[in-house]
């Protein structure tokens, strides 16, 4: 059984293991606010037990799904935006078994050139839908499904469109508008849990059956991320690396730290730092604190970001996410001319470059200020996947209570769609499109300062 694991070695002195055995008090009372169900959003806590959240019968459902539409499309656009294509983007684009040429995703955008170029890519191919929405209601997915809907039904008509959409959204047709249009149009359905948020929910329907029909092991996912799962039955912080990481995170925020740089060194593994943006974004941004999660990918970004990261404000630390499997054998060749000098490096292998540049990097970003520590898998495998999947979905529910925020629920998210709905005249928001429309207008009252 492969967990996470935590390397902390470039914390100190910032932090050490005595600083982390304090918070022991603090991580108890989180974990048993947690289990027991006790602490502010307990209604959204569908998440902690993989195995309930998709037991055997539903995976078998979305299997079967995800063949039946391989047998008729080569490709899928998965519509959904945030929590809803984020985490099986992230899965998909880290396994090495899954075809992500196979995924497409729309609905994540209102871009214009992003659709157009998208509807291109389509033209010819076979492909179907899956359209992930909560409510079916959310601006972004609901006008990437009409887009595409109408351009599915129009290349094969109707009623050959019905057997190529699946919905996943709200179970009660009182509260989503897509399960009302899916019932009526005979689509084929699955349910996002009611006591699961957009950002916890890449292990029920809403991810698996993307990942699934990219042909990943969807039972070697769920297994591998419940087991983790009954690792964390452990709330001794210096036992957990879970609740270690969640307990570091908060002592390096009280300290004055104000951003988490999350660092691969795989570009595979860029959407894994996409979803832990959102999850920790959404989680903990609340009541003008947390941390701000950002990321970067090494080695790429060491020649843009790097220098800032070295020598720049001292306000953040960085977590590395690094697995060593990754040793495909693409040696450097030697050369006789040796001109660039590199024949030192001659029949090593690329993998080993980049780990020595990782290593290198860490040293370099602790003596530099940054400290730093790294969660670490041993394969990217479904099992690994599923595993430090659920191991950032704990941590972060552990670290939002001890912030002393509720980590699932998201009301800053609502103020930006009230002033979009209210310009737009959307019925119900007349009341509003007045006063948001002057307060825009006022703010551009002064002429655009433009080159002359």
């Amino acid at each position: 059984m492969s967990l996470p694991r935590l390397d902390t070695n470039y914390l100190v002195p910032d932090v050490t293991r005595d600083h982390v055995a304090a918070l022991q008090p603090y991580v108890d009372l989180a974990h048993r606010m947690l289990v027991e169900k006790t602490g502010p959003g307990a209604e959204m806590l569908g998440w902690t037990d993989p195995a309930a959240l998709m037991p055997p019968d539903l995976r078998t459902r979305i299997k079967n799904a995800a063949s039946r539409l391989r047998g008729k499309a080569d490709v899928m656009v998965v519509i959904g935006i945030g929590g809803s294509y984020l985490g099986a983007r992230a899965v998909i684009d880290a396994l090495p078994s899954a075809d992500s040429s196979r995924v497409l995703y729309a609905g994540q955008t209102l871009g214009a050139s992003y659709m157009a170029d998208l509807k291109r890519q389509l033209k010819g191919k076979r492909w179907c839908i899956n359209v992930v929405s909560k409510s079916g209601t959310t601006t972004e997915p609901a006008v990437a499904f009409r887009i595409l809907k109408k351009q599915l039904e129009d290349e094969v008509g109707r009623e050959a469109a019905r057997e190529l959409i699946v919905a996943t959204t709200d179970p009660d047709p009182a509260k989503s508008a897509l399960r009302r249009v899916a019932d009526k149009e005979g689509y084929e359905t699955f349910s996002v849990p009611p006591d699961v948020g957009g950002r916890f929910s890449v292990l029920s329907a809403v991810g698996v059956l993307p990942i699934a029909f990219a042909g990943a092991d969807v039972d070697a996912l769920v297994q591998g991320a419940a087991d983790c799962c009954s690792a964390c039955a452990n709330p001794n912080v210096l036992k957990n690396p879970a609740y270690h990481y969640a307990a570091v995170r908060n002592l390096l925020y009280r300290q004055g730290k104000s951003i988490e740089l999350t660092a691969v060194v795989e570009p595979q593994l860029y959407y894994l730092v996409e979803w832990w943006k959102q999850l920790f974004g959404e989680s903990e941004g609340k009541d003008h604190s947390s941390l701000f999660p950002a990321g970067v990918q090494y080695t790429t970004d060491l020649h843009s970001m790097g220098q800032w990261v070295q020598e720049g404000r001292r306000n953040l630390f960085e977590t590395f996410l690094c697995s060593y499997s990754l040793a495909l054998k693409v040696e450097i060749p030697d050369d006789p001319e040796n001109a660039d000098g590199l024949n030192f490096l001659s029949h090593t292998g690329i993998a080993e470059v980049n780990k020595k540049a990782f290593e290198g990097t860490a040293l370099a970003h602790c003596d530099g200020g940054v400290p730093n520590m790294t969660i670490c898998i041993d394969d990217l495998t479904e099992h690994s996947l599923g595993a430090l999947l659920y191991f950032y979905e704990r941590a972060c529910a552990v670290s939002g209570y001890m912030l002393g925020v509720n980590p699932f629920n998201q009301p800053g998210v609502e103020a930006y769609k009230k002033n979009m709905f209210a310009l737009m005249n959307k019925p119900g928001f007349e009341a509003e499109h007045a006063e948001v429309a002057a307060r825009v207008a006022n703010a551009r009252v002064d002429e655009d300062i433009a080159f002359g």
